[in-house]
């Protein structure tokens, strides 16, 4: 990665100097001091303090030196890289800190978890100094939402928000989410800049308790919002459909009516029908979500089959490669949510939509927490928003779906 071996030679010599400075240094500050002045004024660094070790990384990921420091007073910081710091070095920076442990992010071939949903592009990098694989979604700046002022840089950051609030429920395998950061491009001239995600990497196979989902998912439904109502801190999207959770409302009903039966009639022109029509489904939706009063669960949003599947993990539950060794397990995960706090009955309902979940997971599910009666019925009025949501997004034969749908809605 060097220009030529002058340049890496140098680099050699310095790092001999630098570590013969510490040595001399009386202390922290002074090697500090002395440090800066062996380096180019062209190159910056990375520096991240470790169970007392001082990492310094180079932009092109050379680990400098690992050193103890007598010093108490230090602390991780982020030393302004140079304008031509690639987005591998971006991702690279952001997950040293995030770990805080040296990291160099390098291109790698093979697919992840989770798709690109939202128009995000997705990809593999390795980190050279580990081996360990992890699994990135990017998506330029710029790009808004179907026309909205939703970027790819909130939908990006909403995903990152949602993932971690469901990994710290502790209840259900996600990909646990490293970091997230923005990419500015070289001065804005040879590359657009981009938001990113970076992901833990898992490694999916076949197989797996479809019953051990169901339980685990109504697990993840008993974790309640922190202010006892509905919403979540951030807006979302579901697919690249913007999903406003803001502001919070203190019952279902309005947050259903406002965000979620609402706000979806608003983008698909009222699904074809008369303001009269309109009203009368808006109040007997609210009507029907009314006669049962849900706590506010963490529901993941957007629970289709293809956002669930089975991976293989450690016996600590970290991702595994999949070869063999003690303790290992396939365990159930899910991923790309439009996370928020809702009627748990959201979830369960979506699951019928699209095919993917069988009698055991249904099992598993009431066996963990059954469903209250009359969750037939509001599965019609919940799944009425996906099949808006997919008229939205691809047109077609989903508005008509949604008529019958609507139908079924007001004859109840």
């Amino acid at each position: 990665r060097y220009d030529n071996i002058l340049e890496f030679s140098t680099i050699v010599i310095q790092y001999i100097i630098m570590k013969f400075l510490l040595l001399r240094s009386s202390s922290f500050t002074t090697f500090l001091i002395a440090l800066s002045s062996q380096l180019k004024p062209s190159k910056s660094f990375l520096t991240t303090k470790t169970n007392n070790n001082l990492i310094l990384i180079h932009p092109h990921g050379l680990i400098y030196a690992s050193f103890s420091s007598s010093s108490s007073s230090t602390s991780t910081s982020l030393v302004k890289m140079s304008a031509t710091t690639t987005l591998l070095e971006t991702m690279s920076q952001a997950c040293t800190k995030a770990l805080n442990q040296p990291i160099h992010l390098t291109p790698s071939s093979g697919g992840g978890g989770g798709g690109g949903g939202g128009g995000a592009s997705i990809s593999v990098a390795i980190d050279s100094i580990t081996g360990t694989k992890y699994f990135i979604k990017q998506a330029s700046l710029s790009q808004s939402q179907h026309g909205s002022s939703t970027s790819s840089n909130d939908m990006l950051y909403a995903e990152y928000q949602g993932v971690k609030e469901m990994l710290e429920t502790n209840t259900i395998k996600v990909p646990k989410p490293i970091a997230f950061g923005e990419y500015h491009g070289n001065n804005g001239v040879s590359s657009r800049g981009c938001s990113f995600v970076v992901f833990e990497y898992l490694y999916f196979c076949g197989g797996g308790s479809q019953y051990e989902l169901g339980q685990q998912l109504a697990k993840m439904h008993r974790s309640q919002s922190p202010n006892n109502q509905f919403g979540f801190h951030v807006d979302n999207t579901i697919g690249a459909t913007p999903q406003p959770n803001l502001p919070w409302k203190e019952t279902w009903a309005d947050f259903w009516d406002t965000h979620r039966l609402g706000h979806m009639l608003k983008l698909t022109n009222n699904a074809g029908l008369s303001n009269e029509d309109v009203v009368k489904l808006r109040q007997k939706t609210r009507d029907i979500v009314s006669s049962h009063n849900p706590q506010p669960s963490l529901i993941h949003g957007d629970l289709w089959g293809g956002n669930k599947g089975f991976a293989k993990v450690s016996s600590d539950g970290t991702s595994n490669s999949g070869s063999d060794s003690d303790g290992s397990k396939v365990v159930p995960v899910i991923f790309d949510p439009a996370t928020y706090y809702g009627d748990r009955e959201a979830d369960v309902a979506m699951t019928y939509l699209f095919g993917g979940f069988n009698g055991d997971f249904y099992d598993g599910y009431n066996a963990e927490w059954p469903l209250e009666s009359g969750h037939e019925q509001r599965r019609i009025v919940y799944n009425l928003y996906h099949i808006l949501n997919h008229d939205v997004l691809f047109g077609g034969m989903y508005l008509r779906q949604a008529k019958g749908m609507i139908d079924q809605i007001m004859r109840m």
